[in-house]
């Protein structure tokens, strides 16, 4: 079941989103050679703490951390670890989900570390580029499927692959709700978009092919073939005005 939310929920859940992207702001100017993945997890968790929110990945179905903090041919859900050590050239996403007072945003982010290689950064250029294509698509009367295809037909024409096994869904009060929104696919299929829905546009983008596998922790989503990963996600309102990004920088 779809859950619609009044204005005044939306606004909750902007107030939460606005913690989570200054999080982001501050990880931007932070991450850089020789951190570890577990420092970034412990700064974003003492940040939304001191902001009043609870980090809300923290025991979801057994998760143990505040970030998913993903590097290089990892797709998702990578644990942060003391021993990991980000060096010049990689690419990390951090992605996190912000409660604060019981209302939920999320929203993750890739960064480059030092200076990255031409590939990286297009691949970084291009994923973000199309969560801003499959947003331009969330509108009242538009289906899923209509920001499925926009992502899908701008990363593949940059020669990128679109993840299918992980894909964006409803949000509120529970991280994840319905409708479930794929970053692939044909246009005009699956449910019509209605003011008050409230969703994620997370598209993941590979520069190999788009399988992935689970490592033996249970969580941590790599590329088959070893090609770097990319991620950018939104959580964002349909209004009749237009979406309104609610974890926007």
């Amino acid at each position: 079941m779809i859950i619609i939310k009044t204005k005044e929920e939306i606004m909750r859940m902007k107030k939460a989103g606005e913690i989570l992207a200054a999080c982001h702001r501050e990880l931007a100017q932070l991450i850089k050679p020789g951190m570890t993945t577990m420092e970034i997890d412990q700064f974003a968790e003492k940040f939304m703490r001191a902001q009043g929110a609870i980090p809300e990945q923290i025991g979801y179905n057994g998760y143990p951390y505040a970030t998913c903090t993903s590097v290089n041919d990892v797709i998702c859900h990578g644990f942060p670890n003391k021993t990991a050590v980000l060096v010049d050239g990689d690419i990390i996403t951090v992605d996190m989900v912000v409660n604060y007072e019981g209302w939920l945003a999320d929203s993750a982010w890739s960064y480059p570390v030092g200076n990255v290689s031409e590939q990286s950064q297009k691949l970084l250029d291009v994923t973000k580029e199309s969560l801003y294509k499959g947003i331009e698509q969330a509108v009242v009367g538009n289906k899923i499927g209509d920001i499925s295809h926009a992502i899908q037909v701008f990363a593949e024409a940059q020669g990128f692959s679109v993840v299918r096994d992980f894909i964006g869904h409803g949000i509120g009060q529970k991280m994840h709700e319905e409708p479930q929104v794929p970053h692939y696919g044909p246009p005009n299929r699956g449910t019509r978009l209605k003011p008050g829905m409230v969703i994620t546009i997370e598209p993941m983008l590979n520069t190999g092919t788009y399988h992935a596998k689970i490592d033996s922790d249970g969580w941590t989503a790599r590329t088959v073939d070893g090609g770097l990963s990319a991620q950018y996600e939104h959580t964002l309102a349909i209004t009749e005005e237009g979406p309104i990004i609610l974890t926007a920088q």
